[in-house]
């Protein structure tokens, strides 16, 4: 399991510091200062990356309120031990999935996705891993994200064009096409077939 380098540690603290101070501080030079931590928490961000400042600050320094991670769900359906890859627009392949949406559940998302992207009806059965997206995919993001690994069942349907993925097919674990790492692995898709045909599955938590 990768773990956080150290300066993406500090980038997160101090982000998270910042917002938190900007959302409940009240004297005006305490505001001013949070301000400048954020940016700073900014500025080893890019840094340390190949994201611009402008960026960053755009994906990392624009919330209020108490900072979380956000939430990606992955959609892991498997027949006749292959498993459903869509094509993202730059050619690389990954599970279906997406950040989840504020007003329907994980399950919820994980459908709508699957639906979006490959045209296919599925039913979530199991979370396979809530992992923490810094320790198994690269490149790293501007943020926290927690990825929901979800197995499911398939119900019917076929590829229908769309604005996210040019198309679906089914792999073999050991014919893999070249992958959207920062989405998915090939060590998170083992795990996925791992779950798959395990008689009694514990979810894997980071």
């Amino acid at each position: 399991m990768k773990q956080h380098p150290q300066w993406l540690r500090w980038a997160v603290e101090l982000q998270a510091l910042a917002q938190a101070g900007l959302e409940y501080g009240h004297d005006k030079f305490d505001l001013e200062r949070y301000e400048r931590i954020r940016n700073i928490s900014a500025e080893i961000m890019s840094q340390y990356t190949d994201l611009s400042i402008e960026k960053v600050k755009d994906l990392f320094c624009n919330e209020s309120g108490y900072q979380t991670p956000k939430l990606e769900t992955r959609a892991a359906i498997i027949q006749d031990e292959k498993i459903l890859l869509v094509q993202e627009s730059d050619g690389l392949w990954s599970l279906p999935g997406g950040w989840a949406d504020v007003d329907i559940t994980v399950a919820e998302n994980t459908v709508k996705e699957v639906r979006e992207e490959s045209g296919l009806d599925v039913v979530p059965r199991l979370v396979v891993a809530l992992q923490d997206q810094h320790r198994h995919n690269r490149p790293m993001n501007a943020y926290g994200v927690c990825k929901v690994l979800v197995l499911c069942d398939l119900l019917g349907g076929s590829f229908q064009p769309n604005l996210e993925t040019l198309d679906s097919q089914w792999f073999a674990l050991d014919e893999l096409p070249p992958l959207s790492t920062g989405k998915i692995t090939q060590e998170q898709i083992r795990l996925c077939y791992d779950a798959y045909h395990a008689e009694h599955w514990t979810t894997q938590l980071d």
